[in-house]
């Protein structure tokens, strides 16, 4: 032992294979979930926002409170992160008008802004040093920023770009697969890793979500929002009991 509080525990899992594939399902259930409050229930982007948000900040409270690392809390807040994100993004992109290089260059900048924020405060923006209320407002704000701008960027790379569904998930699926690559053959700071992984599954999940639900003649399988969800939300539930997870670890 070092003394007192050498192996300090976080509020985050521990990065591990289901940690990313339960991530993959909540943006991806993002997705369709937005989509279904924004769309098939004909609320709009607005209003689908202003009911996320709500839910956002109350989970975001509720996660800040707890004094340990709880799977279903944190979870049950990653999804309130992608659905605002989902339905902020298309109100910026399609609503403002602002469109998706617009929206996703200004999301970039606030993201990178948190970042910016969150380091010159606490000196770092290592996932696993987040143990205070103070580190986990910020990495509960850059999570959203991250969202948002996933959201953006799905859009944009399979309707503006013209790669579809499929062409967009490929070409994340790469940029992953490169991320992967360089945290086993490379000294490449893992935080910056992480953060890069983190950002490029919302888009992962993003085109996904929409290859899901979209009608046939635009590229999708046309399946219900309701139902993709539902199916979704089982598959993480179940990979949150059925995996053991366990909270990230500081060494100081």
């Amino acid at each position: 032992m070092n003394g007192k509080g050498a192996n300090t525990l976080s509020k985050v899992p521990e990065l591990t294979l289901i940690f990313w594939v339960i991530k993959i399902a909540a943006t991806t259930l993002g997705e369709t979930g937005g989509d279904s409050v924004s769309m098939s229930m004909n609320l709009g982007y607005l209003v689908g926002t202003i009911i996320f948000a709500a839910v956002f900040f109350s989970v975001v409270v509720a996660q800040i409170k707890a004094k340990e690392f709880h799977p279903l809390l944190y979870w049950t807040t990653i999804i309130a992160t992608t659905t605002v994100g989902t339905t902020l993004a298309d109100f910026a992109d399609r609503s403002l008008g602002i469109g998706y290089a617009g929206g996703s260059s200004l999301l970039f900048v606030l993201l990178m802004g948190s970042l910016a924020a969150w380091f010159w405060s606490l000196g770092t923006v290592s996932a696993d040093s987040v143990s205070s209320n103070k580190a986990e407002m910020f990495y509960w704000m850059t999570i959203m920023f991250s969202q948002t701008l996933g959201t953006a960027l799905g859009d944009w790379t399979a309707d503006t770009a013209g790669l579809g569904y499929e062409g967009g998930a490929v070409v994340f699926i790469i940029l992953l697969a490169v991320i992967v690559a360089a945290y086993y053959w490379t000294r490449i700071s893992r935080t910056l890793l992480f953060w890069a992984a983190f950002i490029l599954t919302r888009p992962l999940g993003a085109v996904v979500g929409d290859f899901l639900d979209k009608p046939l003649r635009n590229g999708g399988l046309a399946l219900s929002r309701y139902s993709a969800s539902a199916a979704l939300f089982a598959f993480i539930l179940a990979c949150i009991l059925l995996f053991q997870q366990r909270a990230a670890r500081q060494s100081h």
